[in-house]
């Protein structure tokens, strides 16, 4: 019997475990009760029991509910008897230690075994409390805080992969390792900014106190108000008014802070701290205050940039590489993401029309009667969908309309008609529940997932209608309405079936979400929950919020500060480490498995990319033939072609010369005399067309009458253009010109004389490749490439046609139209004039020069360089210089220094002005303005060039004095500041982007109306629930409104440090009045307010305010509405724009399309960009000492011992060197010793690599200039010893410090990675860059003069355009820009008006929502989200291993080290005849064998012959020719690369093959005129040997003259041949191996070998006449031999 049965995949699934998950059933086999489904169950729930009675065991939760104590012992002593007779029953079943399956041998059994122990832990201290003999608030409840991991336990059961534990461990082993790795990474540059923290800062302890304050016992009343950082040096930071002082205090840490730069271990917290985005802003106005500004600026925003932006975002990618590695697998439990939610037991019904088919749902149980039929289609009509919308919409705006004002009425007034509405919509839809029940029945009813939800609906809100439960939980059922709303755009609709309709994925990630939380939330309550006065963790709920809120990573900072802040020095690093582990892990692992499911979900299968993939190339074949319509306007104006007089025509003036728009209109007058019904029978005109007959010219009546003379009718339009065409294509092909000109029609019906000439072409090719002797060609071509091949020929055939007619209409235009491309229609189209302007414009800089002479072209130095250069033309370099020198002009105005009182701000106006002015005038006299084919108004960035001229020019001329706010001055002067943006017109690479952002703007706006969606249904439940109901009196001793009148004293905030007030002081106090308001900065009252507190939220800040308000007004469980906002919408919402932004990133740069080889061919293409010769010289076995030398430098031990010297060296820093400081000077001479070594390590290495070697490494040359500035430094320490030779020092010792990456493989590639993402993401970051210096521009206008608040003041504000760039680069971090925000909108009476914007302290309340909100949006949730997938898509080139990358880093490698030992000069090239000796070199997968790859060693010497026509060749040359020969090129090569790499091939095998039968011919003419000579001369002796006898011997040399004589005339005569004389005649070799069946004919003709080549054994059998027999049985063996070798050669 199966004891299984029930276990949901139990029978066919692999468990990571070591015995498969299933412990519970497969351990205890010699049990068998213990194996029954109930039992699992049962211990399963006493584990969850377990877990619930641990999380109720808190002081706390005892005080409030005293049962709770003996109920949860109750829980314990049950839970602990049932683990530990399961555990003695498996021991007593498996054995304890000995045997494979031992209990102990097993590390589930381990974990259970260790579950046990913390359980009779908990007993014994639940037995020491209740007896007294334990406190009831001990530390010792820390040794329960283990227990909450028995939800290990009970969740482990459904952690079920359907993939082997082997593969599965190997993954996760994998992962594990990646994210080791880019841990690794995190922490070297976390140490980096640790080390410069140090240096830079130090510790920062000035503050501003009371003159005669002593710094050990400060209090309150002796700080200044607010408390201020000061600097002690008078020319930087902050410097403190009268008359305070700056004085370093002398306190502890647990009054000062937590944070700060003392020293390495502090700054590293620090750090992290900063790198989380939280409270980092307040740290650098710290630093600021105390130092020089610029280091805290340049500090602080690398350290954001590198750290949160670049480095963390690494983590979101190996999250997705393993995330997609195992999705494979994890598809059987998360289902098919191309199957949908479907009801399975409904009908389909295929439902045609005229148009289209449509498959539609059909219900067996429907109704069969009359009335029922017509109520179905009334249903499925779109009138009942319509109607359905619109009462959805407008029951949405009923309750949207209520609105709360504090004036006193009772709030059950401010809904009441509402109410009654609501009811009315509630019984509609009551009704529409019933219909359809009453129509499908109950049965088919339910069948349906739609109509389920829509009774859950029904019932909830019949329910909320009810006076008692009226605006109560039941009010989410009202607002979820709306979602039906979806079902009304289909796109929409699809869109989110995209993202969560295979629900498993995010649903288990959601679950497991949960339990992480829980688990963690009870460790730490167990952990805290003895801590007095701390309500963090004293309960389960608290202990909930706490760690949840440390995943939103609000205040996080502050959760861990104060948790520090009660434990002792001993265990606060120990506190703050857990915490800082916890954030680590939540926030780069968990967040970033919700970006990793995204993006999964918007991947696509492998059949649908291979679908878009044709999809695609047949867009980017398509081109829209179709003018603009700014030039299409011409066609509607009658043509009007300028004709000349001809006295005489050319003899040669060809056809193909005549222009097709000439031959219109010159044949329509033909066409004209025929009637109309003759048109419509030929169908050469619309039947509604009427022909305008008119008197015809003179010319034409000679030319008609002459037709009709000849006896032949007049043609047709269509006819008679067809006719000329076709004959100018034939003389074109027959003069090899290039192919016809595509007409109408013109494929279809060839002319004979193109069908005869295309036919001759094919037989051409056809007979060529014959004579070659590729045989096999054709049957290939048919075969293997015919679908591609005509798929892309056909797609480009088609491009060039679309151009050809696009060019050709325009060619039209510009012939019939005089006016068609004329500027302004004043200036001549081929006016010198325009010329001119046209040389100016276009005049631009050649950054690939090529050879007069040769043609070729010319290798430059610093190529980059020359590419910028020849980035934009010379015009457009010159206005981004002036458009950069405006924009420093304009960030150097302020409120008080404006453009019309200062006359060197005026004149900058006024060169801007007029450099741009010119600028359009030429581009517009040029190229033209709006009706020409380059008109300056032909898209967007036109007409914003434009827009910025107009605009500058009006506020020059009309300079504005009086600009109140929100007048038509103000407005102008705020689109002013868009100047910055034609950065974005100039640069064509900017432009990209911009387009790239345009193209995936489908997408972010269905994010957009998603999470629009979502706020809008929680803010209508919190209007209902919240509104009216949150104002409160700002003295929080007054609960009622009547009673809050009148003033009180309110305590004045001072400062963050934890410190008291002295003896007989008092805390400092203002008086106030009282007033009955909402919170500051929310409220519910109106859906406008809930939407923008919602918006404030979606960004993970201002949630904490709601959260506290809300429990403090009306209750704990309320809290519950805020934590699912937040769950739902920044944890999933926010991923969304993400995930959008990542795959619209990859869709753009043709990535999201390619299959898995495909991506990783490309992967390897740009490893191979990024490997380099190693620039390592050989090994000098000459010299015994340079070798030994040598030998040491390549030594591992030796690496590492230099490796630990620069950490050592490194270590040094860890405090701050400073000149007042005693152990400075110890710690200098120390790195000078450091130094020493450094400086031997060049020395050995300049020894063994000698000094041209050594210097050819880019990494030598690095170590070589630090350590020159280190002997520097050694120097300059011993003569001065100071602060600025300290600064000197540690500058090198950082400087050593990054020679740490290359010493390590894994940070080198790392590196690498973060490099390569910089580079190309370089104007990304200029254009977010340009994006922030516009808002700044605008906030100096909008809010420079606003009042101070509690974001805004002295370091924070719009004063300048500094500060504005420095407060919005704040914003793009997240950090409290709500808060500047509600700063940014005071108005009266808060704030005093003025007449003038700059007189003013008050805000903009509208300018100010749209100016925050919408820089939020488009720097945070869309530009910021491009670096994240610019680092996604670099991060391949470092994740990958053995198995999946095409080439490893070894393989690479060892090129490397091949390359290296060839490349002997270290030049990066090599003689193209030395790449033979590189291939027998190669190892690994790279290695080629001479003997067996015969055939492919000769085409891959070939190929690098034919690249540079025998020219040498470089590093990538070769390495790029092995990738491509070390892949199957049809699995990872995209179509176009393929074909191109495929006709690559086939010329090099059939050059190949006829170098080597040329080279075989050569010897074996050879070997026959060397036998034909010896035949010769014995017969000529045989035959005149009687004559010559009685004249005497012949004297050898004489014979041997008229051998050669002899010779001469038979190679005059053509009778003897060095070679053929076709080399075209030759067999080809084939494609990588000889062909059998062109063998086997070669076989079977042993009589004539080379029946192919008949020319040559004519020419033989010419020259043997002599003695035929015998130089025909030579050459037939000899030929036989050959091809008896070739044969075994190839086989």
């Amino acid at each position: 019997m199966d004891k299984s049965k029930g276990e949901p995949g139990a029978a066919n699934s692999f468990f990571y475990a070591p015995v498969d998950f299933s412990t519970e059933k497969n351990t205890c086999l010699n049990i068998e009760w213990f194996n029954k489904l109930w039992v699992r169950r049962l211990l399963r729930s006493v584990a969850l029991v377990s877990l619930i009675s641990v999380s109720l065991h808190t002081p706390k939760s005892f005080e409030q509910n005293p049962y709770l104590r003996y109920v949860t012992f109750v829980a314990d002593g049950g839970v602990t008897f049932l683990f530990t007779f399961e555990m003695v029953a498996k021991i007593k079943a498996r054995g304890a230690f000995k045997g494979e399956s031992a209990y102990f041998q097993d590390r589930w059994c381990r974990f259970d075994f260790f579950m046990v122990a913390c359980h009779w832990i908990s007993m014994l201290l639940h037995i020491g409390a209740l007896s007294g003999v334990i406190e009831r608030s001990s530390y010792t409840s820390v040794l329960q805080a283990p227990r909450p991991l028995i939800m290990i336990r009970f969740i482990r059961v459904f952690l079920k992969f359907s993939m082997p534990k082997s593969r599965l461990n190997q993954i996760f082993k994998r992962s594990s390792q990646q994210i080791y790795n880019v841990t690794l990474f995190f922490t070297f540059f976390m140490s980096l900014y640790g080390i410069l923290g140090v240096q830079f800062f130090g510790e920062l302890r000035q503050h501003c106190v009371k003159n005669g304050t002593d710094p050990s016992k400060v209090t309150i009343n002796s700080l200044m108000i607010p408390d201020s950082y000061c600097s002690m040096e008078p020319d930087s930071g902050y410097q403190c008014p009268k008359p305070m002082v700056c004085m370093k205090l002398q306190m502890s840490r647990y009054n000062m802070g937590f944070n700060g730069f003392d020293e390495f271990a502090t700054s590293i917290f620090t750090v992290y701290q900063a790198a989380s985005q939280e409270g980092w802003v307040f740290i650098m106005y710290r630093t600021m205050d105390s130092m020089p500004g610029w280091k805290s600026v340049v500090y602080f925003t690398t350290l954001i940039f590198f750290l949160s932006w670049l480095v963390k975002n690494v983590f979101i990618a190996v999250v997705r590489e393993t995330f997609n590695e195992i999705r494979v697998q994890f598809q059987q439990m998360w289902g098919n993401r191309a199957n949908r939610l479907t009801d399975d037991n409904e009908s389909k019904l295929l439902k045609g029309s005229d148009t289209n088919w449509q498959v539609i749902a059909v219900t067996d149980s429907a109704s069969t009667r009359r009335a029922a039929r017509v109520l179905i289609n009334f249903l499925n009509s779109a009138t009942f969908h319509i109607l359905i919308i619109i009462v959805i919409l407008l029951n949405a705006m009923v309750m949207a309309s209520i609105s709360y004002k504090h004036d006193g009425r009772p709030r059950e007034s401010f809904y009441q008609t509402q109410y009654y509405i609501e009811v009315a919509f509630t019984i509609f839809f009551d009704l529409e529940t019933l219909v359809k029940i009453w129509i499908f029945g109950i049965t088919g009813y339910l069948k349906r997932s739609i109509f389920k939800f829509e009774l859950l609906l029904a019932l909830g809100t019949t329910i909320h209608v009810i006076p008692q439960f009226y605006l109560s939980a039941f009010t989410y059922f009202q607002v979820l309405r709306i979602v039906r709303l979806m079902k009304a755009s289909p796109l929409l609709e699809d869109f989110v079936y995209k993202i969560f309709g295979p629900g498993k994925k995010l649903g288990s990630l959601i679950i497991f979400t949960m339990c992480l939380l829980i688990i963690t939330s009870s460790i730490s309550m167990q952990l805290f929950c003895f801590l007095r006065d701390f309500t963090k963790f004293e309960t389960f709920p608290e202990a909930f919020m706490s760690m949840f809120q440390i995943l939103t990573q609000e205040a996080w900072t502050e959760v861990m500060d104060e948790t520090m802040l009660r434990t002792s020095e001993t265990f606060a690093p120990l506190v703050a480490i857990y915490f800082i582990l916890y954030h680590l892990f939540m926030t780069l692992i968990v967040l970033s498995l919700f970006v990793a499911v995204i993006l999964d979900n918007l991947e696509l299968d492998e059949n649908i990319k291979k679908l878009k993939q044709i999809r695609a190339r047949q867009q980017s074949a398509q081109v829209k033939e179709s003018l603009p319509k700014r030039l299409a306007v011409f066609e509607k104006f009658p043509d009007k072609p300028q004709m000349m007089k001809i006295h005489k025509t050319p003899s040669d003036y060809l056809t193909p010369k005549v222009r097709d728009s000439f031959v219109k209109s010159y044949c329509v007058e033909l066409s004209s005399l025929k009637d109309k019904e003759e048109w419509q029978k030929e169908d050469l005109l619309p039947p509604t067309e009427k022909v305008q007959k008119r008197k015809l010219p003179f010319f034409r009546q000679k030319a008609l009458a002459l037709s009709q003379i000849d006896g032949s009718l007049p043609k047709g339009k269509h006819e008679t253009i067809s006719e000329i065409l076709t004959e100018s294509n034939t003389q074109r092909q027959v003069l090899g010109d290039s192919g016809a000109i595509p007409v109408s029609q013109l494929a279809a019906k060839q002319h004979p004389s193109i069908r005869k000439i295309n036919a001759l072409k094919q037989n051409s090719d056809k007979q060529r490749r014959m004579e070659n002797g590729d045989l096999g060609s054709a049957n290939r071509s048919a075969t293997s490439r015919r679908d591609q091949d005509l798929d892309i020929k056909l797609l480009q055939a088609k491009r060039q046609q679309a151009e050809m007619r696009r060019n050709q209409r325009e060619e039209d235009l510009r012939e019939n139209h005089p006016l068609f491309d004329t500027p302004l229609w004043i200036v001549k189209r081929e006016s010198k004039f325009r010329h001119f302007c046209k040389v100016v414009v276009d005049a631009k800089y050649d950054s690939k020069p090529k050879d007069p002479i040769t043609g070729k072209e010319i290798k430059l130095n610093n190529k980059r360089l020359h590419n910028l250069l020849g980035l934009v033309t010379y015009l457009e370099w010159m206005m981004i210089l002036v458009t950069t020198a405006s924009c420093f002009a304009m960030m150097l105005e302020t409120p008080a220094y404006g453009l019309i009182d200062h006359w060197e701000l005026e004149a900058a106006e006024y060169a801007f002005c007029i450099c741009m002015a010119l600028e359009l005038t030429l581009k517009v006299l040029a190229d033209g303005l709006i009706f020409t084919p380059r008109a300056l108004l032909k898209d967007c960035a036109g007409f914003l060039d434009v827009f910025t001229f107009l605009v500058s020019l009006t506020l020059l001329v009309w300079k504005p004095r009086y600009v109140p706010q929100n007048s038509g001055a103000q407005i102008l002067m705020i689109l002013r500041c868009l100047r910055p943006l034609r950065i974005f017109v100039l640069v064509p690479h900017m432009r990209r982007v911009v387009f790239e952002l345009c193209r995936g703007f489908k997408e972010i706006l269905l994010v957009s109306i998603l999470l629009i969606v979502l706020m809008f249904v929680f803010a209508l439940y919190g209007v209902q629930l919240y509104g009216g109901r949150l104002a409160r009196c700002n003295d929080s001793t007054i609960k009622d409104r009547d009673k809050c009148v009148g003033v009180f004293m309110r305590k004045v905030f001072v400062t963050k440090m934890k410190i008291g007030l002295g003896e007989g002081e008092s805390h400092p106090q203002m008086l106030v009045p009282r007033v009955w308001s909402n919170p500051r900065r929310f409220n519910f009252d109106n859906i406008g307010n809930a939407m923008l507190a919602l918006f404030e939220v979606l960004s993970f800040k201002g949630w904490l305010d709601i959260r506290d308000v809300l429990i403090k007004t009306l209750g704990p469980l309320h809290a519950i509405y805020i934590h699912i906002f937040v769950f739902l919408g920044c944890m999933i919402g926010l991923t969304l724009f993400v995930g959008v932004v990542i795959a619209n990133y990859s869709e753009n740069k043709g990535t999201a399309l390619l299959t898995v080889d495909q991506r990783r061919w490309c992967d390897l293409k740009k490893r191979l960009k990024i490997a380099q010769p190693l620039h390592l010289p050989p090994r000098p076995d000459s010299q015994s000492w340079r070798a030994v030398a040598y030998d040491v430098t390549q030594h591992i031990m030796f690496k590492r011992f230099m490796a630990l010297m620069v950490l050592l060296n490194s270590a040094l820093l860890s405090v701050s060197w400073r000149a007042e400081e005693d152990y400075t000077i110890h710690l200098a001479m120390v790195s000078s010793i450091f130094s020493c070594v450094f400086v031997f390590e060049v020395v050995v290495k300049i020894a063994a690599f000698t000094p041209r070697g050594y210097w050819q490494s880019r990494r030598n040359q690095y170590d070589c200039f630090v350590t020159v500035l280190g002997v520097v430094w050694i120097v300059t320490n011993f003569t001065i010893s100071n602060d600025f030779s300290h600064s000197f020092g540690f500058i090198v010792i950082i400087l050593r410090f990054f020679t740490i990456t290359g010493k390590h493989a894994t940070l080198r590639m790392l590196m690498l990675t973060v490099v390569v993402s910089v580079y190309k993401s370089f104007f990304i970051i200029m254009g977010m860059f340009l994006l922030i210096l516009t808002y700044a521009l605008a906030g100096n206008i909008l809010f420079g003069s606003v009042k101070y608040g509690e974001s805004i003041g002295r370091q924070a504000n719009f004063s300048t355009t500094s500060r504005g760039i420095i407060m919005l680069f704040r914003i793009v971090t997240g950090e409290d820009w709500y808060k500047i925000m509600h700063d940014c909108m005071i108005s009266p009476p808060f704030c005093t008006p003025g007449g003038n914007s700059w007189e003013t302290d008050c805000g903009n309340f509208r300018a100010a929502m749209m100016f925050f909100c919408s820089f939020y949006v488009i720097i945070t949730y869309i530009v910021l989200n491009l670096l994240v997938a610019i680092i996604m898509e670099n991060f391949s080139l470092f994740y990958s291993n053995e198995e999946d990358a095409l080439l490893s880093y070894a393989d690479i490698r060892n090129f490397q080290n091949t390359w290296n030992m060839i490349d002997t000069q270290q030049r990066g090239v090599i003689p193209v005849r030395r790449v033979k000796f590189v291939l027998r070199l190669l190892r690994g997968r790279l290695e080629v064998d001479p003997q067996r790859d015969r055939l492919l060693f000769k085409h891959m010497c070939h190929e690098l012959e034919r690249l540079h026509n025998g020219e040498d060749v470089t590093f990538h040359d070769v390495l790029n020719m092995l990738s491509y020969r070390s892949v199957d090129i049809r699995k990872s090569l995209q179509l176009e690369e393929l074909i191109e790499r495929e006709e690559l091939e086939y010329l090099i095998e059939e050059e190949v093959a006829k170098q080597t039968i040329r080279t075989w011919l050569n010897s074996a003419l050879k070997r026959i005129r060397l036998k034909e000579r010896t035949t010769l001369i014995a017969d000529l002796r045989a035959t005149n040997e009687p004559l010559l006898n009685p004249l005497g011997e012949i004297i050898p040399g004489q014979m041997f003259d008229m051998d050669n004589k002899e010779e001469t005339k038979l190679r005059r005569r053509g009778h003897l041949l060095v070679r053929s004389d076709s080399t075209g005649s030759v067999s080809l070799l084939g494609r990588r191996t000889f062909k059998s069946s062109r063998l086997s004919g070669a076989r079977q003709s042993n009589n004539n070998p080379f029946h192919e080549t008949n020319e040559t054994v004519h020419v033989i059998s010419r020259a043997s006449v002599i003695n035929p027999t015998t130089a025909h049985s030579g050459v037939s063996r000899d030929l036989e031999d050959w091809w008896n070798s070739q044969i075994t050669d190839f086989d």
